[in-house]
């Protein structure tokens, strides 16, 4: 069992940017595989970014890539997105994840951090 607990989102102006941390406590923290998604209201809750066990292989959606950040760091059992040059479209509840047995499959969530970007 993995408890995840996300912290880090508020409301910020377009071009500004937020930092979302990811606490995780429970099963080895360095043996999943972490990700990043986001739910905007009305819309379906999409990938944002994943980031390998050990950090160094990661993955971002097209939308995010060149602007977010994910780091993992497994001493302090976190993964972190670093949310640069933010968008009105980025509005969405973040939810951070850890991967299960099955690659891409992610079995544990967090609860979710609110973040508000306005125009």
């Amino acid at each position: 069992q993995v408890q995840l607990v996300e912290s880090g989102g508020g409301l910020v102006q377009a071009g500004g940017s937020l930092r979302l941390s990811c606490a995780a406590s429970g099963r080895t923290f360095s043996s999943s595989a972490m990700g990043w998604f986001r739910q905007a209201p009305g819309r379906e809750r999409e990938f944002v970014a994943r980031i390998s066990r050990s950090g160094g292989s990661t993955v971002y959606a097209d939308s995010v890539k060149g602007r977010f950040i994910i780091s993992r760091d497994n001493a302090k059992n976190t993964v972190n997105l670093q949310m640069n040059s933010l968008k009105p479209d980025d509005t969405a509840v973040y939810y951070c994840a850890a991967e299960g047995l099955l690659p891409g499959t992610y079995a544990y969530w967090g609860q979710g951090t609110q973040v508000t970007v306005s125009t």
